[in-house]
């Protein structure tokens, strides 16, 4: 007979786990946000804290904030192409129904502005957009490859005649030229420094949130439908949920620097959301390298030096025919962009390197 029988078997306590460290608890979340901290991220960072201090106003607000609004909406881009599979040229289009939205809702110098306080335009203004995002992916998450590039830039160009041709709500081709930015606490948001710190804390933002978001069960399982969406559809994964999830996750990204461009600008117009714009982003997101969150901001700011410069060794009227150069050599000898550049290198001399090291001691 079994002595036991009839004993109610209680569930042993485990013993409780002891708590983090603090060290512990900071060093993991800082790995699930942006993976290892290496000394190059920490120097990075520390230049972009202080470029402002070295710089002129005009590399401060014309080159660096610049840069890293217009990196936020390629970093959109980023998102769905290189982790989704997903190549939307319709990014342009949601960061410029961030801008007209938030003309439309704040202060413009036109009539059709409603003159509400600028908290509240933006909260509407980002919320339109990201639902703009959502309706754009539901629309086009149904096509693959060159069907969905089509699909994208005939919404682009349907916002930009939409908006060229309504004057009641979008005031036609001249649009809203007098958009005015917010001051807070007595800073004039649209001042060089301020303005490039606003910039820089939501290019970081964006930036570590792509990194998390990634690192997750919803980023790994996007990457799956990017490279096989038939067989994580045969694994039980909603193949189009999450990829218009993840046009969600997009538009909302592509609808703060919308704002921030608009801030920028001082205005926005239907030459903001044209059609050299909805390339623009390609071609900056292309430049610095699709299959890295950090490639954007490179590429926005190789762009942007371009833009500026390039007057300085061409005919004004042919500027864009060195920027179009300068896209056509990186994408012939790299696939991934600047950073595909930097990182052949980088091999490259770790293996002479490591040759080196192999010779030196065979001749011991």
């Amino acid at each position: 007979m079994n002595a036991g029988a009839g004993r109610t078997a209680w569930p042993r306590t485990a013993a409780p786990r002891p708590s983090p460290a603090p060290a512990e608890t900071s060093a993991h979340w800082l790995r699930r946000l942006g993976g290892r901290v290496r000394p190059r991220h920490v120097l990075v960072l520390l230049v972009a804290l202080a470029y402002p201090l070295v710089a002129t106003p005009f590399f401060t607000f014309q080159v660096g904030a610049q840069a890293l609004a217009l990196g936020l909406i390629a970093l959109s881009l980023t998102f769905l192409a290189g982790y989704g599979g997903m190549v939307s040229l319709a990014q342009m289009t949601v960061a410029g129904i961030a801008g007209y939205m938030y003309a439309i809702f704040a202060t413009s110098g036109t009539d059709i502005s409603l003159g509400w306080p600028w908290w509240l335009a933006v909260l509407l203004a980002l919320a339109i957009a990201t639902v703009c995002g959502i309706f754009i992916g539901w629309f086009s998450v149904r096509t693959e490859g060159i069907y969905t590039i089509m699909i994208t830039l005939a919404i682009g160009v349907a916002f930009f005649y939409l908006v060229q041709q309504n004057y009641s709500l979008f005031n036609g081709f001249q649009g809203f030229q007098s958009v005015k930015s917010p001051r807070v606490l007595g800073v004039e948001v649209r001042d060089p420094v301020p303005f490039y710190y606003l910039a820089l804390f939501w290019a970081l933002a964006g930036y570590f949130g792509v990194q998390y978001l990634l690192r997750t069960p919803f980023g790994v399982a996007l990457q799956g439908i990017r490279d096989n969406p038939r067989r994580m559809a045969a694994l039980g994964f909603h193949v189009t949920a999450h990829r218009v999830a993840a046009y969600a996750v997009a538009g909302l990204i592509a609808a703060v620097g919308g704002i921030l461009l608009v801030w920028y600008n001082g205005l926005v117009s239907p030459g903001s959301v044209g059609t050299s714009w909805l390339i623009n982003i390609l071609v900056i997101a292309v430049l610095g390298g699709m299959r890295h969150p950090i490639g954007p901001f490179i590429g926005a700011v190789i762009f942007v030096l371009l833009q500026n410069f390039a007057v300085d060794l061409v005919d004004r009227e042919r500027f864009n025919l060195l920027i179009g150069g300068v896209f056509l050599v990186i994408v012939l000898f790299s696939s991934d962009g600047v950073l595909g550049w930097w990182a052949a290198g980088s091999a490259r001399l770790r293996a002479r390197s490591a040759q080196g090291r192999l010779g030196r001691r065979v001749e011991a």
